[in-house]
């Protein structure tokens, strides 16, 4: 029996876990693909699995409800792969250890993947019934959704008949999603060749972020660490000769970046040895490295300014004289770099002037390498405004240029403009008031969802978005409630149940 076989709703909660047991990492969605093909084949239900793994399953109105308009459900396969430093698991070719805290699911020492496979979840346990009753269903789940909706994007639609989509990609229950912002995938590279140097080696970490979704969070100034190791690199740049070996930091453009890893080489006299950021040093009498104080100093003001907002912040270092030649950029491209990531904008850029709360547009530096080729930075960047979303991007190839490098814009996808005549939406309302005896909250998002591409392949279209509650979503402490799980798998009953003007 599965972790989750207890859990209610327990065909929900059974797919759900069939579903973390199979990788399903942005890019990596073959299995999940053939997964779902499978399962409508031996339910002899109409499918169809496109070149790049989108799957649309299609199931006849139950007796009854033949006139009524077909009900679009949709929600993606992929989901944001990332763990726990020391992991040993392999994301790629590994599915999830899923557990169960209380009111909430979870993955050991990993993402759980809720987002969205909760709306995979619900779809299968919907098709899987012959007891249900609801309107012609027609599910669409894409591919690659987290990594620029590459799937919602290429999907041919044309053979749905329905152009009512409920959207299942949502982390707060009782909240209707109506727009979102739209955004791109930005990736800022500055060519730089490295030289063999000698000198004393700095490995660094910067980690302990809460991280989190660049869309749902990125209001709450959390840390970047790729931006925090931006500022410290510029630091050291400005006072000492360093030279940059090897950056990494995040894991995916639209996270938060949680830690990141970087060598550095210093050259000149720094005394011999070793000594780290927590004062301990080797044989008696070795000098503490000149740089030691200035690396404590960015170490506490960071984490002043931080404060509550992102209370675990670390900033670790361990410096380790080196005979050996060593790879690394020189003096100058160094001082370039870190320049240049000093320069990129990052966080909320604009709050919108209409919805009080709202961000308008915003960026988050998700992804920075140091490759052969040299110094890569992908951004996210998201807008509710077109001409708003493309200014930014616009900015950032200024400062990439400014610097020698160049930028390439991918996954740009539009907006979602709220409808004001939502027949959809109207009858969500009153089957959700008549349940629970209150209105819920209709609101936009800044994030991103695949409703804006879909809208420009269904004519017409009327959309709302909504799902249960989730937290900490692309990060190793996701949790996915239970109990909200439930509640909404029996509205989306309800709702399915309830013909046109009952």
């Amino acid at each position: 029996m599965g972790v989750l076989s207890n859990l209610e709703p327990q065909k929900v909660f059974y797919y759900f876990e069939e579903i973390t047991k199979i990788p399903h990492g942005s890019g990596n969605v073959e299995q999940i693909s053939d997964y779902l093909v499978e399962f409508a084949r031996n339910r002899n239900l109409e499918v169809i699995q496109d070149a790049l793994k989108n799957v649309i399953i299609f199931k006849e109105a139950a007796p009854g409800y033949e006139a009524e308009p077909a009900v679009i459900l949709q929600g993606h396969m992929d989901m944001v792969a990332v763990k726990e430093p020391g992991c040993p698991k392999d994301m790629k070719t590994e599915g999830l250890q899923a557990g169960v805290d209380g009111d909430f699911v979870y993955a050991e020492h990993t993402s759980l993947g809720g987002d969205d496979g909760i709306a995979v979840a619900y779809a299968l346990a919907l098709l899987d019934s012959e007891e249900l009753v609801h309107p012609r269903l027609e599910v669409v789940i894409t591919v690659d959704e987290e990594v620029g909706m590459d799937g919602a994007r290429e999907i041919d639609l044309s053979m749905l008949q329905g152009n009512r989509l409920v959207n299942l990609d949502s982390e707060e229950e009782g909240v209707f999603l109506t727009g979102c912002a739209g955004g791109a995938r930005v990736n800022c590279s500055l060519p730089l060749e490295k030289e063999s140097g000698t000198g004393t080696v700095c490995r660094l970490f910067i980690g302990g972020l809460l991280g989190g979704h660049s869309g749902e969070e990125i209001q709450k100034e959390r840390g970047n660490s790729n931006i925090i190791f931006g500022r410290v690199l510029r630091a050291l740049s400005e006072l000492y000769p360093v030279r940059l070996v090897c950056v990494e930091g995040g894991l995916a453009d639209n996270a938060i970046p949680r830690e990141t890893k970087a060598e550095l080489l210093f050259t000149g006299d720094c005394g011999s040895g070793r000594r780290d950021s927590a004062g301990q040093a080797g044989p008696a009498g070795l000098r503490e490295p000149k740089w030691q104080a200035q690396l404590e100093k960015l170490q506490k003001e960071i984490a002043a300014e931080l404060g509550s907002r992102d209370p675990g912040f670390v900033m670790r270092w361990e410096f380790d004289d080196c005979g050996e030649e060593v790879s690394a950029l020189s003096v100058e491209d160094t001082r370039k770099s870190a320049a240049m990531l000093s320069a990129l904008p990052n966080g909320v850029q604009n709050m919108s002037a209409d919805m009080p709360g709202l961000v308008e547009t915003s960026l988050n530096l998700g992804i920075l390498k140091l490759e052969e080729e040299g110094l890569t930075a992908e951004f996210s960047v998201r807008s509710s405004i077109e001409s708003a979303r493309d200014a930014l991007i616009g900015r950032l190839a200024a400062v990439t240029e400014l610097a020698g490098g160049s930028v390439s814009v991918s996954g740009v996808y539009p907006g979602w403009k709220y409808r004001a005549d939502s027949p959809l939406r109207e009858k969500m309302i009153r089957v959700y008031r008549e349940m629970y005896g209150r209105e819920p909250r209709v609101e936009a998002i800044h994030a991103g969802l695949e409703c804006g591409l879909l809208g420009s392949k269904i004519h017409d279209l009327d959309c709302v978005s909504i799902g249960p509650d989730m937290q900490a979503i692309h990060t190793t402490e996701e949790r996915l409630s239970i109990s909200s799980t439930r509640r909404v798998w029996e509205y989306l009953l309800r709702f399915l149940a309830e013909k046109e003007g009952v």
